[in-house]
């Protein structure tokens, strides 16, 4: 049975992008040498920071944007064989759009 995450208060799910296999001149690449991807798809995302008053802010950032985030951040989650990583709002650089 799978599992879902729905990530709670300023939180966010995404899905990283693969790490390049292969280096531009075609040299294959040993996992070790493998940097960990900075951008990944957003998932899904939590409900906002909650002020005093019970008022959610809702996020910047909504499922399906792609985005760049801080290289150290986050925790990672593995489903199924697919990697996501969980990070909070403000460990989120930026969003990319165009191709």
């Amino acid at each position: 049975m799978a599992r879902s995450f729905e990530p709670l208060g300023d939180r966010v799910l995404v899905k990283p992008v693969k790490a390049e296999e292969k280096t531009r001149s075609g040299l294959v690449l040993p996992d070790t040498a493998k940097e960990r991807p900075q951008e990944g798809e957003v998932v899904a995302v939590g409900r906002g920071l909650q002020t005093k008053d019970g008022v959610y802010l809702p996020l910047e950032v909504k499922k399906g944007d792609h985005v760049l985030y801080a290289k150290f951040s986050g925790m990672e989650l593995k489903e199924d064989g697919v990697d996501f990583l969980l990070l909070s709002e403000r460990d989120i650089l930026a969003t990319v759009s165009g191709s």
